[in-house]
């Protein structure tokens, strides 16, 4: 046995309760680790994302952090931010309350969300602007959720891929449709091949309006993620998505997502126009969860 031991941490991010939000792993020293022992240890971890904690390339950040799904490493992340300054910050008071985290899709800063002076979450700002790269056809995004055409709203807009770092297809759908979806594996496939995609970029993210409040839920299978409790750059992107649609030069609003899976998870979304641009911001608490030691 190797004696090269990394220490992690897991939490629950997008949740003040244990068990519920959206799980993540944090290897808090991960120098020495390759690309694929990050690759290895994020699929035996089998969540959503794990993140690696390298130090920063330019001193004036806090770190650098590389972003690992089941199958593949990601240039950016909602929940993964969230966590890891979550995580950061706990165990190293002397951070202030503002860091900044190198990924493959740019700086993203992150700012500390504190109770009675205890770090219990964050804010993050999606590192990119609004980027509309397309619509998808109706029927085809309908197949891929399990549901009829006629319930995908397209009053306000068309299943669209959107950016602001990771893409994801927005799709707005009726109440009861968005309960009873469930990813066709078969229709995902067919959809990423007739556009020759990259498949583990066809991630969906459906959701609807619940008066103030958005329910979501997203999917994507053929990156090993059947369903997602929580997607902050999902989320971040359909902000601003939403703000685009609109004259107006802020929104913010509520998102409850998981509630399917038996992980309710609440994140608060922000949107805002500067400079010509539309940029996004997802924010939410965080709950201890594991601490250990994985030996590679």
């Amino acid at each position: 046995m190797s004696d090269r031991a990394y220490p992690f941490t897991t939490v629950d991010v997008f949740t003040d309760q244990r068990f519920s939000g959206n799980q993540l792993a944090v290897f808090t020293s991960a120098e020495g680790l390759s690309d694929a022992e990050m690759q290895a240890l994020a699929a035996e971890m089998n969540y959503s994302e794990t993140t690696f904690v390298l130090p920063p390339r330019d001193a004036a950040n806090t770190a650098r952090v590389r972003i690992f799904n089941r199958l593949s490493e990601m240039p950016f992340a909602g929940h993964p931010n969230v966590g890891t300054a979550y995580v950061l910050a706990a165990a190293n008071p002397a951070l202030g309350d503002i860091l900044r985290f190198e990924e493959l899709a740019g700086l993203v800063e992150v700012r500390l969300i504190r109770a009675d002076g205890r770090v219990v979450g964050a804010e993050i700002d999606a590192p990119q602007p609004l980027q509309l790269l397309g619509e998808l056809p109706v029927d085809e995004i309908a197949a891929c959720l399990g549901i009829d055409t006629a319930e995908v709203v397209v009053d306000r807009h068309r299943p669209v891929r959107a950016s602001v770092g990771i893409d994801f297809v927005l799709a707005e759908v009726g109440g009861a449709a968005l309960s009873r979806a469930a990813p066709d594996m078969p229709a995902f496939q067919r959809t990423a091949a007739s556009r020759n995609e990259d498949g583990e970029r066809l991630s969906i993210l459906a959701y609807a309006l619940d008066g103030d409040v958005v329910r979501a839920r997203m999917f994507a299978p053929l990156a090993g993620t059947w369903e997602d409790p929580a997607t902050g750059s999902a989320n971040a992107a359909l902000g601003a998505l939403r703000l685009s649609l609109t004259d107006a030069d802020h929104l913010a609003y509520e998102v409850v997502q998981g509630v399917e899976m038996g992980r309710p998870s609440r994140l608060r979304i922000t949107a805002h126009r500067r400079g010509g641009e539309i940029r996004a911001s997802v924010a939410g608490l965080c709950v201890p969860v594991f601490e250990g030691q994985a030996r590679v």
